[in-house]
């Protein structure tokens, strides 16, 4: 199933699709028939289309936007009843990037464009004494690494200074074998003194928690979503335009639309 997982992510790049479609209409113009040489004409234009009408972010962030206006940022919660925080995966550089040592001689922690997964929590737990914190990723790697994401969590927040709160190893939690959503929800239910029929809350990024919540929730855990990072805010200016920007906006848009179906139909949330 993780295999597959990986499979589907690779066809949710507008990227792959334009290559595609290039190296076929190249291939089809050059070592076919002649017959065959107008559609590989047609698909090179396709895959210029494509390539050019992706750049256009209004249309993905749309979408985007309509997932991250399903769960808005709670105002004036009160955290007194929650058992703790947790954390999922993503926010982290993968682990060959984490090369260059700190001071202490570890390795120096990277944060990617989904950085608000990993600093959200650290105010809250600051100021709520009674909260716990679960970080839950391993590695999404298909060839895994040598220091999983929860390592890699565990240096950053010590340098945030979260080991030195009051009862830290009785606070903060690390589940180090997951390598997606589901797992994620599963295994973290089986770490040790963790009871999901209580209160926590979940942290991810605005544009997953739709996905989230409903593998959360079909796990057993009691969860109240804390969206952050968000990608497309209240409105997009229909002039914005970028290559780069729009194939990312795409390829967040179709990974969560492929992983809510895939999720649904497997019974997973």
């Amino acid at each position: 199933m993780f295999v597959l997982s990986k499979i589907l992510s690779f066809i949710t790049q507008p990227l792959a699709w334009v290559a595609l479609a290039l190296g076929l209409g190249v291939v089809l113009q050059t070592f076919w028939p002649k017959q065959w040489a107008q559609l590989g004409r047609r698909l090179c234009w396709i895959a210029l289309g494509v390539l050019l009408l992706q750049g256009w972010q209004p249309l993905p962030q749309f979408g985007i936007r309509q997932l991250e206006s399903r769960y808005p940022v709670p105002q004036d919660l009160d955290l007194s009843g929650f058992e703790g925080i947790v954390v999922l995966g993503g926010a982290l550089e993968a682990a060959y990037l984490w090369q260059a040592p700190d001071l202490n001689g570890r390795p120096q922690a990277q944060l990617n464009s989904a950085a608000e997964r990993m600093t959200a929590p650290i105010g809250l737990l600051k100021s709520h004494p009674h909260l716990k914190l679960i970080f839950t990723g391993g590695s999404g790697e298909m060839l895994g690494s040598s220091l999983s994401e929860a390592q890699r969590a565990q240096i950053f927040y010590q340098d945030m200074g979260l080991m030195d709160l009051p009862q830290a190893d009785q606070r903060l939690y690390f589940e180090a074998a997951s390598r997606n959503t589901y797992e994620n929800a599963v295994l973290s239910a089986k770490l040790p003194n963790v009871d999901v029929s209580k209160p926590w809350l979940l942290v991810t990024s605005a544009f997953h928690m739709p996905r989230s919540m409903a593998v959360f929730q079909k796990a057993g855990w009691n969860v109240t979503p804390y969206a952050v990072d968000f990608r497309a805010g209240a409105q997009t200016p229909w002039t914005t335009y970028s290559l780069q920007g729009g194939a990312t906006d795409w390829g967040i848009l179709l990974h969560e639309w492929i992983g809510t179906l895939y999720y649904a139909l497997t019974h997973k949330s």
